[in-house]
């Protein structure tokens, strides 16, 4: 367990240093957003940054690309709001990897293409616990109604049997770009290839299922993926973890 919550919170900590700041392109009636980064303030892109300098175009079309290994669920549900209120029309292009909390956002999205090469991943929410056994069951019923949330979200963009997306949660499932589509997460793919500066660049040791294509040319650091993580240092983040979890599942209580 101390092992599973070394590598899920270095995760993040390690991927900050090879995230790219948030990138805005303008090319006649159209601005292009560049998510090239984790989600969420401590490692990562801040949903208050992005969702201002969303609501500063006045473009009539955004393409969003995505390039992400996830993160903070609850800054990427603001994101994703934000996103379904703008009055421009607003499609994702993921041009290397967009996993967990990424899906969100992309879903968001009127439509999503994807470059072939690429990966789109779901799993189940992660969280921290520390306490009592009834401190963990109340911990366990709040993710139910977080997964349950996410469930939700991921049948209104694929119209996929509950079940179903269900049991790709459970076995943190890996789609290829062909697979994604098949199964009504992203609407086209895109002829250029995901390179090794996008789908290839992220830190992915803490998921299970990671594709060895991308694990293997994953960057290495002088940190072992199993280093400790410092709790004392990160107390405010490791509490607003739980506090966002408690939120988010009294949002969603169905």
């Amino acid at each position: 367990m101390a092992a599973m919550m070394n590598r899920l919170l270095n995760l993040l900590n390690q991927n900050k240093e090879r995230a790219k700041p948030l990138e805005v392109k303008n090319e006649g009636d159209t601005t292009h957003v560049y998510l090239f980064d984790a989600i969420g303030g401590w490692w990562g892109v801040e949903a208050e940054s992005f969702i201002k300098t969303l609501n500063d175009i006045s473009d009539s079309n955004i393409v969003l690309h995505i390039n992400s290994p996830g993160g903070d669920v609850f800054a990427a549900r603001a994101i994703a709001t934000a996103i379904k209120q703008h009055s421009s029309n607003i499609t994702a292009q993921i041009d290397g990897l967009c996993a967990s909390a990424a899906t969100y956002i992309s879903a968001a999205c009127k439509s999503v293409s994807m470059a072939d090469g690429g990966f789109y991943m779901v799993h189940e929410g992660w969280t921290l616990a520390i306490g009592n056994k009834r401190d963990l069951s109340k911990t366990i019923a709040l993710l139910e109604k977080v997964d349950n949330s996410i469930v939700n979200d991921y049948q209104k963009k694929t119209g996929a049997d509950r079940d179903q997306i269900v049991d790709w949660m459970e076995e943190e499932t890996w789609f290829s770009a062909e697979e994604a589509k098949e199964h009504g997460f992203i609407d086209s793919i895109i002829d250029e290839e995901a390179g090794p500066n996008n789908a290839a660049n992220w830190n992915l040791s803490a998921y299970a299922n990671a594709p060895a294509a991308l694990v293997k040319n994953k960057v290495t650091d002088n940190k072992s993926d199993d280093d400790d993580f410092d709790i004392e240092e990160n107390k405010e983040f490791l509490a607003k973890l739980k506090r966002q979890t408690e939120a988010l599942a009294l949002a969603h209580p169905g």
